[in-house]
């Protein structure tokens, strides 16, 4: 009976530590949602910041290089800028996939310790 109450304790033991374990991991894993939650908040309020400003600031260069060459060559002026702001544009665009694509690996560091839990386990 001694030998059976053992086993049976150290079951309870094993079963506790697996509990523990997953219970780590999984605070791990919601504390690595959380960061990534608030830093693409923090990202998407400043990437909407600058877009809205700089937006402007474009909005009143055009129109005041358009106004100083009004008498001269308007259409030239015109053109140039819609030139100079498709490059920019295209610019910008092939910027933001790069960005897109290279982001970081969520929940890396709950994949790295589950990798570390399952070497020590075999």
């Amino acid at each position: 009976m001694g030998e059976g109450q053992g086993l049976f304790h150290s079951l309870k033991q094993l079963l506790a530590s697996l509990i523990g374990i997953a219970r780590t991991r999984a605070e791990l894993l919601s504390l690595e949602v959380e960061e990534e939650v608030e830093r693409f908040a923090k990202l998407a309020l400043c990437a909407i910041l600058s877009l809205f400003f700089l937006g402007v600031a474009v909005v009143l260069v055009a129109i005041l290089i358009v106004v100083a060459f009004w008498e001269n060559d308007k259409l030239l002026a015109l053109s140039l800028l819609a030139a100079f702001f498709s490059i920019i544009g295209l610019y910008s665009g092939a910027l933001f996939l790069k960005k897109a694509k290279s982001r970081s690996r969520l929940f890396s560091q709950s994949l790295a310790e589950f990798s570390k839990d399952l070497s020590e386990l075999e």
